[in-house]
């Protein structure tokens, strides 16, 4: 009988450097990814909202409980500690892949809140809070303007960060470097900082995604076949940049569209957060694993992206953004606007469980 290692994921894992995670902090979906060597989790205000929903009176309860025992919570509190309480279930979880890799491998990652993408110092607050919560948490700052400052100095107090909100190879440089600054500052006072395991994310389907909707918008006809590699030149060219200058931080890719975002990056030094249905999915394909991270794109579909996109080069090239345009690329703006209104649902749901519609029949 097939075993869940002797997959394409699994074989990923196992015969390449290229590490897999688990796309959610639920535990059922990381259990199965534990089971072919996922090393990692990650958690989002998408994802939260997500894990409540496949079990609501679980988290309903929970909330309620929580009320009783702090009186003075607010709806707010109490959603970070219904996200606080998630996320410790599945790094608990991971602690044996963290022991074992000495800090590299076996993190979960926690997401600050979206909404304050443009505050240095409530962001650095909040990092540094989780970054206390369990030894394995990794947190994940924007790649906006302030974020990436955050990022610095985050990394200085020790904190493992995950750049996320990233589309461009520009925005991947600036957090590499962020990081780089911050270790620097840390060896310089003599603090250590061999166990941290700093990560800077690439959301390739995102990218693709704002692609996609600027055809819609302007009424563009493009090469179809051309869009889905958008995302994949993108991190392959930040790859090289980061191995050419030795930055420590580990590339992530993310924001899973289609097999291309992971086949085109095995081989990597890197990792790939998937969610489970495309474990399942890419686990029963018969897609052959092999090195194929230092495989080129196509110049003629480069070419064709870079013809009818102005932010594919900008997102393409290492110079395409100032860190003051970060925010308001359009990737960037949309995908805060998901995470916020992901975050304002899970303020609702607390709500609904601390103050049930009375109109309603409840069971």
């Amino acid at each position: 009988m097939k075993t869940l290692s002797d997959t394409p994921l699994g074989r990923t894992v196992a015969d390449t450097p290229t590490d897999i995670w688990n796309d959610s902090c639920a535990v059922d979906e990381l259990e199965y990814a534990l089971g072919f060597g996922a090393v990692g989790a990650t958690a989002n205000p998408t994802i939260v909202v997500d894990v409540w929903k496949k079990d609501p009176s679980h988290w309903a309860d929970r909330v309620r409980t929580l009320a009783v025992e702090q009186p003075t919570w607010t709806e707010v509190d109490l959603a970070w500690a219904i996200v606080e309480e998630m996320s410790l279930r599945g790094a608990a979880l991971l602690e044996p892949a963290f022991e074992a890799s000495g800090g590299r491998a076996g993190r979960l990652s926690m997401q600050t809140n979206p909404t304050l993408f443009r505050s240095i110092d409530r962001m650095l607050e909040q990092g540094v809070g989780f970054d206390g919560l369990a030894k394995n948490i990794i947190v994940k700052f924007p790649a906006t303007t302030a974020g990436i400052a955050a990022m610095e100095q985050a990394t200085y107090r020790g904190v493992s960060i995950n750049a996320t909100v990233s589309f461009t190879v520009a925005q991947a440089v600036a957090a590499a470097e962020a990081v780089e600054c911050g270790l620097r500052r840390r060896a310089a006072d003599g603090l250590p900082t061999e166990a941290m395991g700093p990560v800077v994310t690439l959301m390739m389907g995102r990218l693709e995604d704002w692609l996609r909707a600027i055809v819609e918008r302007d009424g563009l006809v493009v090469d179809p076949a051309a869009l889905p590699w958008s995302g994949v030149a993108v991190f392959k060219r930040a790859y090289g940049i980061f191995r050419e200058r030795g930055y420590r931080a580990r590339l992530l890719g993310a924001a899973i569209r289609h097999h291309l975002h992971w086949s085109e990056l095995i081989g990597g030094d890197v990792i790939i957060t998937l969610p489970a249905s495309w474990q399942r999915r890419f686990n029963a394909s018969s897609i052959e694993v092999r090195p194929r991270i230092d495989d080129p794109v196509h110049e003629r579909v480069l070419a064709d992206l870079a013809t009818h996109f102005d932010d594919f080069v900008r997102a393409h090239e290492p110079d395409g953004l100032t860190v003051a345009e970060f925010d308001t690329f359009g990737a960037t703006v949309r995908t805060l606007r998901a995470f916020i209104g992901s975050y304002h649902d899970l303020l609702h749901l607390v709500s609904d469980a601390l103050l049930p519609n009375p109109d309603a029949r409840h069971t």
